[in-house]
Order: C-alpha cells, then structure tokens, then sequence
C-alpha cells in the first residue's frame, strides 16, 4: 500500500472513530428522532446512527433503501455550512442515496410530519426536484412542501424539493 493507500486508511479510520464518538453524543432532536427509528420501530425499516459514507457522516441511515436523514440545527446557516451541505449532498446523491433534512424544531415539535417525509423518501414518492437536487430531500426553513399526496407537513418549518 502506497503513501496514498496509507493516508485514505487513515481518513476511513478517523470518520469510524469521530463516528463513534458522535453517538455518544447525539443532540436532543437527534436522541428524539433515534427514539422512533431504532431498532426497526419505524414501519420496520432498519436504521443506523451516525454512520460514515466515504467522508461523511450520516445522521441516520437506511441502508437498504439508500436513505440518509439529516437533522440539522442552527449551525446550518452560514453560507460556509450551507456550501458544505450542498458539497455533502451532492456527494451522497451521487453515491445513490436519498438525503432527507429536517430542522431540530420539526424533529421536536412535528415527529409525526418528519416520519411523514422519511417515509416518502424510503417509499420513493418525493416529487417536484430540480434537476440539480435530484435524489435529495431537503426541509428548510421558511418555504414551501412539495408532495405528491398533496398534503405538507403541518406547523413550522417546510421547504421540501425530493427526487
């Protein structure tokens, strides 16, 4: 294994390693959202917390259905955290996943309406994306929700673009 051989080994390791440690970790919305995706509670989709994808790592994930969640708080908005978001995303859209973000305040205050968008994306019915967002699944906030059901998610923040 040549020097770069050596320094990707080395990248992979530290991702495991920060990865553990942040589920040690987890924020309030994210130990509030686990509470409903672990151990198969959610319709029986089998998550993973904090699981590193080539440099990344994902809040949640859904392995079979190349599903990533993200919880995203108030340190997600600097145009800095916005540009690497966007660079995070576009990395696993490109991988094949399916990125779905929501807001600390919809993990907390809308679980029900959060369930509801995770289980569009796991179930493949996000609609209305931009070609560039294509494979995402982006709440944001102030906006609008976009879904093929027609209904959004109800209360706070909603701005929903999926492929």
């Amino acid at each position: 294994m040549g020097a770069s051989g050596n320094q990707e080994a080395r990248a992979r390791r530290e991702t495991r390693e920060r990865a553990r440690a942040l589920r040690r970790q987890l924020t309030p919305a994210e130990a509030l959202l686990w509470t409903r995706l672990r151990g198969r509670r959610f319709l029986d989709w089998k998550f993973v917390r904090q699981a590193p994808i080539g440099p990344y790592i994902a809040d949640f994930l859904c392995r079979s259905a190349l599903v990533v969640v993200e919880v995203d708080g108030a340190t997600h908005s600097t145009e800095a955290e916005v540009a690497h978001d966007a660079r995070r995303t576009a990395f696993l859209v490109g991988q094949g996943y399916r990125v779905v973000r929501v807001g600390n305040i919809d993990a907390r205050d809308n679980p029900e309406g959060v369930e509801e968008t995770i289980l569009a994306a796991l179930e493949k019915r996000l609609v209305g994306v931009p070609r560039r967002l294509r494979g995402a699944a982006l709440i944001r906030p102030s906006g609008t929700f976009s879904r093929d059901a027609g209904e959004g998610m109800r209360g706070g923040r909603r701005d929903f673009a999926a492929a």
